[in-house]
């Protein structure tokens, strides 16, 4: 599903770090600071994986994902959907575009975006 443009604009003006959320098989939630990340193709965002332990279990048992995301104006936007990850191809190619050379980038996070919500509303 891709961005409206005015949500684009909002992701254009956020704070760099977003919150990555995935869930273990056992249900147990796990939320990180993620500052490498990017839209891709207007339909979903990539997070490097710089130092991922538990984030990377738990995509590879299944888990759905979320980002929390505050723009520079105070505004709060989780985006939800499934996620995968990637040691290569082009998701990976272009992590790697703009992931610091100090960091590993050992693969990247893609969350298909299927769901925004602004608080209680939901946008998409």
């Amino acid at each position: 599903m891709k961005l409206t443009e005015n949500l684009k604009k909002e992701w254009g003006n956020r704070l760099e770090a977003i919150v990555l959320t995935t869930v273990s098989g056992g249900g147990v939630p796990n939320s990180i600071y993620a500052t490498c990340n990017a839209l891709y193709n207007d339909e979903a965002i990539l997070v490097a994986n710089n130092f991922f332990d538990k984030t990377l279990k738990n995509i590879e048992s299944g888990s759905k994902a979320s980002v929390l995301f505050i723009t520079k104006d105070d505004k709060s936007f989780q985006v939800k959907g499934s996620v995968k990850h990637y040691t290569s191809g082009p998701e990976f190619d272009n992590m790697k575009s703009w992931n610091p050379e100090r960091l590993p980038g050992n693969g990247v996070a893609v969350i298909a975006i299927e769901e925004v919500y602004s608080g209680a509303e939901k946008i998409i």
